[in-house]
């Protein structure tokens, strides 16, 4: 079948784990039970080995649509065939009445709409990254697949037969008004299922639209691009693990940010970094609940002694909190259209990150000033942190982008180390918390300053990515964003100048898309070159908008560099993580941040439009 593009997905999902499913009717990836997981379909990686669960129209000349169900995380794919047009509707069961087993399942009906359609099903399942064996067991209604550790079955209401290389497969005709239905499901089942029955799949549909449509409804987002935050807080939620209220990064591993590159990643976890954009975009749009599930599970990290190098926190944990997530390849993938190497797990979670302090304090204040007030046995854990910040702002680090070319004295990092301590006195101030607060004060002003001395480059006249440096970096441009500097301030407003030159001038800027640093100045130590980050160009979005307030024609380029990212989204309106030279999607699919960084300027956006 080949590799779709990655923009050609739709996801669904049930806050444990989720399925990607292309615009061919292929799912392609999925993990079970969990997002991190060993994969069960993974063609997206290897479109020979990887396994998938295809359903498709004979007409292979049919075009395809993919919708939602209006507010909703149920996927429509449909096929205009010569003969008539069929739906197929792909959910995984969630609502307040569902007993806990029915989380495990994917549930695919296909309904013939107009006319008369022949299809096939290919269900080819590939467990532990396509590494271990399976043996299939058929029955009348269904399949059992049975690999080491993980017993997957399927139930089908049409006929089905075993295939080549593990797989059950099956054709059938559907005519107007009839529809086939296929359930997927983990859990350890030991025999052949039972079929599906037409009015249970019924009372889950209807009971997965009704849990999406009250979930949507606590959304307080009303401006003027409504239906892109409701999509993107959709994606967010799916992307939630419900159990402990933490939040992938993307539910893919290995999609290249260069195409055929080396650039590829493991994104199946919770980056400490998300901590105040994620607590900030569910707060702004009214998601508490949300917002409050994720400070639960910060609060269990920072609860946490420290580490043996004394850090006290990790750059990325588990959705469940652990921290060993050691990084290894598949040689036997061929990669998303020969991209290589396949890697699992993120050797990053190894380096040392001052940003992340930041991250955390920033997401502390915010819950404590919009949501739930902390209490005195977190503050005194938090001040064991700050206490770490004001004695180690000073070191060298690896830095927000995470290269794997050493540490330096990035900006950035020293931006979020005074961000941890601004924050913290803020709180200690407010809730008369007792603190060593002139040792915060010293380091906090001793930070601001080497900032301005160091990180300031008057050639270029702008904030650079390390003490020392010329070289530009998109970061600079959340300091608006953390109230590090006013939005107007006028070496902001020269930064902002300077990232706004293109590339072959210097800057970062193509057609309002932003690169996270120079492309022809990668320090990461890898070959190659990526894409345009979707997240920074919201940044530089919201920072326009900010400073905007005072620059009217700061904000019309702000709305038109917004509009403009939209229509980056794929038809879905989902976001990837980079957006490459030919608008295509490039990196993990889809990507948290891209979307926390969506509302967060769309709904600043909005306010400063009025």
């Amino acid at each position: 079948m080949g590799y779709l593009p990655i923009h050609d997905h739709g996801i669904i999902g049930n806050m444990r784990t989720v399925a990607l499913v292309g615009t061919d009717g292929a799912i392609d990836w999925f993990c079970h039970p969990r997002f991190d997981s060993p994969s069960v379909f993974a063609s997206l990686l290897d479109d020979e080995k990887g396994g998938a669960f295809r359903i498709w129209a004979e007409d292979q000349a049919a075009p395809s649509k993919q919708f939602y169900w209006p507010d909703t995380n149920i996927l429509i794919t449909r096929f205009f065939c010569e003969g008539g047009v069929v739906e197929i509707e792909d959910f995984m069961p969630v609502g307040d009445d569902l007993d806990h087993g029915w989380h495990h399942q994917i549930v695919r009906r296909v309904r013939a709409v107009r006319g008369e359609v022949w299809l096939n099903a290919d269900c080819r399942p590939a467990f532990d990254y396509a590494r271990a064996p399976h043996e299939v067991e058929l029955g009348q209604h269904g399949a059992v697949f049975r690999a080491p550790g993980l017993t997957m079955s399927l139930s089908a209401s049409v006929p089905l037969k075993i295939g080549e290389r593990g797989a059950v497969q099956a054709r059938f005709r559907l005519r107007h008004g009839e529809h086939a239905v296929f359930v997927f499901r983990g859990g350890g089942e030991n025999h052949c299922p039972r079929g599906p029955d037409p009015d249970e799949a019924e009372t889950l549909f209807r009971w997965t639209v009704a849990y999406w449509r009250k979930w949507l409804s606590r959304c307080s987002y009303r401006g003027r691009w409504r239906e892109t935050v409701h999509r993107s807080a959709l994606t967010l939620k799916l992307l939630t693990y419900e159990p402990t209220g933490a939040i992938v990064a993307a539910p893919t591993l290995g999609l290249p940010e260069e195409p055929g590159g080396v650039r590829n990643w493991d994104y199946r976890y919770t980056w400490m970094r998300d901590a105040a954009f994620t607590i900030y975009g569910f707060l702004r749009i009214g998601f508490t609940q949300e917002a409050d599930a994720f400070m639960s599970w910060l609060d269990r990290r920072y609860h946490e002694p420290p580490g043996e190098d004394g850090a006290p926190l990790r750059l990325l944990y588990t959705v469940e909190g652990e921290t060993c997530i050691d990084e290894f390849e598949l040689p036997h993938l061929a990669g998303y259209r020969g991209a290589r190497p396949v890697r699992v797990g993120n050797a990053a979670h190894s380096q040392f990150q001052l940003d992340i302090y930041g991250e955390l304090l920033d997401a502390v204040y915010l819950s404590n000033k919009h949501s739930r007030p902390i209490s005195y046995d977190a503050w005194t854990h938090l001040r064991r942190i700050v206490d770490y910040v004001a004695e180690s702002w000073d070191l060298p680090d690896h830095g927000i982008w995470e290269p794997r070319s050493g540490m330096r004295h990035n900006v950035n990092s020293k931006v979020m180390c005074w961000v941890a301590l601004d924050r913290a006195l803020r709180l200690a101030y407010k809730r008369s918390f007792p603190a060593p607060r002139e040792q915060w004060y010293r380091a906090r002003d001793a930070i601001y300053e080497a900032i301005f001395r160091r990180g300031w480059s008057d050639e270029e006249q702008s904030f650079v990515a390390a003490f020392g440096e010329r070289s530009l970096d998109a970061s600079a441009l959340l300091m608006p964003l953390v109230f590090f500097l006013g939005p107007d301030d006028p070496r902001m407003l020269k930064t902002l100048a300077a990232i706004r030159r293109r590339p072959d001038q210097g800057g970062l800027v193509s057609d309002g898309l932003v690169y996270r640093y120079h492309p022809e100045q990668l320090p990461d130590g890898l070959p190659g070159r990526e894409g345009t980050f979707n997240m920074c160009s919201f940044w530089l979005v919201e920072a326009l908008t900010r400073a905007g307030r005072a620059d009217p024609a700061l904000l019309e380029e702000a709305r038109l560099l917004f509009e403009r990212m939209i229509a980056y989204g794929n038809h879905l309106g989902l976001y990837s993580e980079e957006t490459g030279e030919h608008g295509e999607a490039l990196g993990n699919f889809p990507q948290a941040f891209t979307h926390l960084s969506l509302i967060s300027a769309a709904f600043n956006l909005e306010r400063a439009l009025g």
